[in-house]
Order: structure tokens, then C-alpha cells, then sequence
């Protein structure tokens, strides 16, 4: 009896629960006793007692046993679950902007809807939605991935927001192609083509860890996902909230993270800014940038309060200086590696090489590192050439040779150029943030790792 009403979560349902075991009990009990022929009078009276002194006790019972904590899914077991989900979703998609809301003075949010008005799965926060876009002047469609900015278990919808990306400055190139197509010329009732969600960087909903949400800039996208899953998932999870913006202008989702969890006393949201104007006073905490120290004032304390235990998860998204600086100060804390989850669509911090034989699908990574030379066979187009060490990565030498693979990050991360390996085997000279699928490669940060490669192309 005991085991099933700690597998109840609630706490009036295994009371109530717990009653009606006891009321059958005793009745049964009693019934046993007194015979099962139809009752008269003190026997019907003492079988009646009988029973609510069961359903009673049976309550109380109830009451008093503590239910088995809920056992919460691993991260990749969350990851895998939703890539079953939306299984029956493969290849381009196309799907309708419904709406387009500026939220800050760079930033826009786009919401899609499927064209074909069938329902669309659910994702993990902090996963990416990858899109295709036919650019005018561009000699084929671009590929871009965005983070998901918003949350629901069950969505109707899709939400990413976009950026403005200006030209770099002392640099001699364009400003960003796809963001401001976005910004200029995608308006509502356009179609965009979209793959499912995808991607690592995700938080685990079901976790009773305390969970730190760090982000600068465009950074706060998928940490609005993030805090809505979480708060609506596990009120009762501690959740910090630090972003960096450089004034309310540049802010975006300023007051959709405040009312997140507005009167949940475990969700803290801090804004710090680096160069607030007179008419922010009041919209941020403190002045600055949101660095190791900031983190260490706000979040040690409480962990320390903790009685189970003083460890977090920190998930970091924003610009490469910011989150190298905060992994940085984090290690030197002494929080473990494991612990601190990151996003860039940007090339990431080397590790040491030997790492990416233990982060990829087996049977597609060669242990001793690239080859010289090898023989790469494009087995779609029957193109084979000859691939030398300063031809660079497979993504590289396929578009020397006239191919052109889908590509966006060209850092490993994505996962928009993963190809099928039909022979042979891959180097990664560092491991790459995306996991592909068994059988597969990232051909943007791998080169020849055997001396014939075949690849589906």
C-alpha cells in the first residue's frame, strides 16, 4: 500500500486515495467477521463505524507518507525524446509569419505558424530553429539558425528573434545578409521554410537544480525559453536571471522576463546595464557588465543557505568575450566543466583534440587524427578528387570541387551540414559542439581521417 501512494505526487489525491484502501479494508475485514449475510441493526451499525474508522485512519495514513521524488529526464534523454517527437517532421518545411514585434532598437521577433496548418512538436527550451531563406543576389538560398525565444509544452506557434547585424567594424565586410533581410523585407504573411528544433544547449525542466541564466545582448533570446520552461515546469526551482544590455533601448524582453514568475520568491531577475540613459533609472539594478563577480554576489549566497547542496547549472549565450570570460571565472570558482552549458553560433574556445573521439557517433572518427592525403568520393554527384592537408575541411574542399552542401555556422554547431560517411572514417581537430547522427559528419570541422572517404554528396 505504502509504495503506491508514494508514487502520488499530490498530496489530496493520496489522502483520498489512502481513505478509500482503508474504508475497503475494514469493511472487508469486518465483513469477514460479522458474515456477509445482510446486517441488522448493532451489526449494520459496527459494520458502518467500522468503515469510516478505516476511511479515517486511511486519511491520516495518506497524510503522513512522503511521495517518491519524481525522477526528472537526463538532458540528452529529453533531447532524444523530442527528435522521436517531431520524427515524422523531416526535411524543409514551409511555414507563415504571423506576426513581426520589434522588441528592442536591433532586435525583432518573428512568429511562424505551419503553412500547412497541422500541428508542430514540442522542443526543448533553448533549442534552435534552423530556416531557409532566397536572398536576392545570393547565388543559392541562405541557411540560418536562430535560438527560440518563447515556450510552450504544446506549441501552435514558433518564436526566434533576430538581431540587426551590422558590418564589423574595421573590417571590409557587408553587414549581416540574413538579419536584415529579416529586418527589411520578411514581413507578415511571408514564407519561410524551417527544419525542427534542434540542438544541445537545453535545460533540463524537470531538474531541481538550481539553474543561472546568463546572457548579454541577442544572448537573452533562448533564456526567455529557459526560465518560462522552468518556472512552469518546477515553481519551486531556484532560477537566477542575469542579462547585459548597454540601456533600455538595446533591452529586449525587458518586461517579459519580470513576468515570468512575478510572484514566485525563488526567481530572481537582475539587469545590469553598461550605459543606462536618465530615462532607464528604475528598468535595471546596477551599472556595468555582467561578469564572474556579479554572478558570485548574487548566487553564492543562497546556494550556501542550501542544506542539500551548493552546486548549480549556468547557461551562458552572448557575445564570445563575454561568455570566455565567464567560463573563465567560473572554473576559477571551482565550478566544474559539466556544469557550465554554453551557446555561440560562432567558433568555440579549442579543447584538447584527443576529446573528439569521445563526443561523436562511433565508426566515424579517426583516433590518429587527419590524414595527408585521401581520396574523397562525392557519391550523389560522381565527383572523386584528390584532398591534401591545405585543402582545409571536407565542407571547404566540396565547394572547391563545384558542390554546394548546406551550410550556416561553419562551426560544428549548427548541424545544418551534416552528411552521411558511406566509407571511411573523420578528423575533428576539435570536438564539435553539434552531435551528429550515427553514420554521419559535420563536413564544415572535419577533414579525411583515413585514406578513402565517401560521403553523400
Amino acid at each position: 500500500m505504502a509504495d503506491i501512494l508514494e508514487r502520488i505526487q499530490n498530496p489530496l489525491a493520496r489522502s483520498i486515495t489512502s481513505a478509500l484502501m482503508g474504508a475497503s479494508a475494514a469493511t472487508i475485514v469486518v465483513g469477514g467477521l460479522l458474515g456477509f449475510a445482510p446486517l441488522e441493526g448493532r451489526k449494520h451499525r459496527l459494520s458502518t463505524y467500522a468503515t469510516l474508522l478505516g476511511a479515517g485512519a486511511g486519511a491520516l495514513f495518506g497524510v503522513t507518507v512522503k511521495p517518491t521524488p519524481a525522477k526528472g529526464r537526463s538532458t540528452p534523454q529529453a533531447v532524444a525524446e523530442l527528435k522521436t517527437l517531431s520524427s515524422s517532421w523531416t526535411g524543409w518545411r514551409n511555414f507563415v509569419v504571423i506576426r513581426k514585434v520589434p522588441e528592442s532598437r536591433e532586435i525583432t521577433s518573428f512568429y511562424l505558424k505551419p503553412q500547412d496548418g497541422q500541428s508542430i512538436p514540442g522542443f526543448v527550451p533553448g533549442q534552435f530553429l534552423t530556416i531557409q531563406l532566397d536572398i536576392p543576389g545570393q547565388a543559392r538560398p541562405v541557411i540560418r539558425t536562430y535560438s527560440l525565444s518563447d515556450y510552450a509544452e504544446h506549441p501552435d506557434y514558433y518564436r526566434f528573434s533576430i538581431k540587426r547585424e551590422g558590418a564589423p567594424r574595421g573590417q571590409d565586410v557587408p553587414p549581416g545578409i540574413a538579419s536584415n533581410f529579416m529586418h527589411d523585407h520578411i514581413q507578415e504573411g511571408a514564407i519561410i521554410p524551417a527544419k525542427p528544433p534542434a540542438g544541445k544547449f537545453v535545460l533540463d525542466v524537470s531538474s531541481d537544480r538550481p539553474a543561472v541564466l546568463i546572457s548579454n545582448g541577442v544572448g537573452i533570446t533562448p533564456m526567455i525559453s529557459m526560465a518560462k520552461a522552468a518556472i512552469a515546469q518546477n515553481p519551486k526551482r531556484l532560477v537566477w536571471f542575469l542579462h547585459g544590455a548597454r540601456d533600455g533601448s538595446f533591452h529586449a524582453f525587458q518586461e517579459a522576463a519580470l513576468a515570468i514568475a512575478p510572484n514566485i520568491p525563488n526567481f530572481h531577475v537582475h539587469y545590469r546595464y553598461s550605459r543606462p540613459r536618465p530615462e532607464d533609472d528604475g528598468g535595471y539594478q546596477d551599472t556595468g557588465y555582467v561578469d564572474i563577480d556579479l554572478v558570485k554576489s548574487l548566487v553564492a549566497p543562497a546556494l550556501q543557505q542550501r542544506s542539500d547542496s551548493a552546486d548549480a547549472e549556468y547557461f551562458l549565450c552572448g557575445s564570445p568575450s563575454f561568455m570566455d570570460s565567464l567560463r573563465s571565472g567560473l572554473a576559477a570558482w571551482g565550478v566544474s566543466e559539466n556544469d557550465v552549458h554554453f551557446e555561440s553560433f560562432s567558433k568555440p574556445r579549442p579543447k584538447a583534440t584527443a576529446e573528439a573521439t569521445a563526443t561523436v557517433a562511433d565508426g566515424a572518427v579517426a583516433a590518429g587524427g587527419a590524414v595527408a592525403t585521401a581520396e574523397v568520393v562525392f557519391a550523389q554527384s560522381g565527383k572523386t578528387a584528390t584532398w591534401s592537408a591545405g585543402d582545409g575541411t571536407l565542407l571547404e574542399f566540396a565547394e572547391e570541387q563545384g558542390l554546394e552542401p548546406a551550410f550556416s555556422c561553419r562551426a560544428g554547431i549548427c548541424l545544418t551540414c551534416m552528411c552521411r560517411l558511406e566509407a571511411g572514417e573523420v578528423a575533428y581537430e576539435e570536438p564539435p559542439t553539434g552531435t551528429p547522427d550515427e553514420g554521419s559528419v559535420l563536413i564544415c570541422v572535419s577533414k579525411p581521417g583515413t585514406s578513402k572517404v565517401v560521403l553523400d554528396l
